[in-house]
């Protein structure tokens, strides 16, 4: 159950002794939640972080007009929670979705907290993770500014060919920050 968890940690702390890894994993617990389930709603206080054994995941807000924007989407082997929420114990503004059926792994915030407190090695996974997300966050953020859809849709292709593989339009759109319409017309060479 632990055992894409545990490829996780070693390859970002290679170091990392097995006694250390035993007790990271020890204080995740496995659930399994069904495509289209709510995993954080907005307005509630992040407690959790989450590791993907297996699935899809994506965080996403709603417009003032109404529609979905999908702020990050992950898959196996990596962590989700609403990040901003779970730092500063304020409600959420994202939805956490599984967007595919999910085996999750869960840790609570305190025990995650506690963890990092008391081992510098954990404290060290915390940070590289922090950092690994802030450097797509920031190439995402460029993409969206510097491209035009129809760039964007292409460089997507090029870059994880897998989300468009395994998503519906309706959230690549969303992700890509267009209407299904325009991404419909970015496929068929119209755009």
């Amino acid at each position: 159950m632990h055992t894409l968890l545990i490829q996780f940690i070693k390859k970002i702390l290679p170091q990392i002794t097995d006694n250390e890894v035993e007790i990271f994993c020890q204080q995740f617990h496995p659930l399994q939640v069904n495509k289209g389930a709510i995993i954080m709603a907005e307005g509630v206080i992040a407690d959790k972080m989450f590791f993907i054994n297996e699935g899809c995941v994506r965080a996403y807000y709603i417009q003032e007009n109404g529609s979905e924007a999908t702020r990050y989407i992950n898959f196996e082997g990596n962590f989700v929670t609403a990040l901003s929420s779970f730092i500063t114990q304020q409600p959420a503004t994202d939805v956490i979705e599984a967007v595919e059926n999910c085996s999750l792994l869960q840790i609570s915030r305190v025990h995650f907290f506690n963890l990092i407190e008391q081992y510098l090695i954990f404290e060290k996974l915390y940070r590289k993770s922090l950092e690994f997300g802030m450097v797509h966050n920031i190439w995402r953020l460029e993409t969206l500014i510097s491209m035009d859809a129809s760039t964007r849709y292409k460089h997507l292709l090029q870059t994880q060919p897998y989300l468009i593989q395994r998503l519906t339009n309706k959230i690549v759109a969303s992700y890509l920050g267009i209407t299904q319409e325009s991404l419909s017309r970015i496929k068929a060479g119209k755009y």
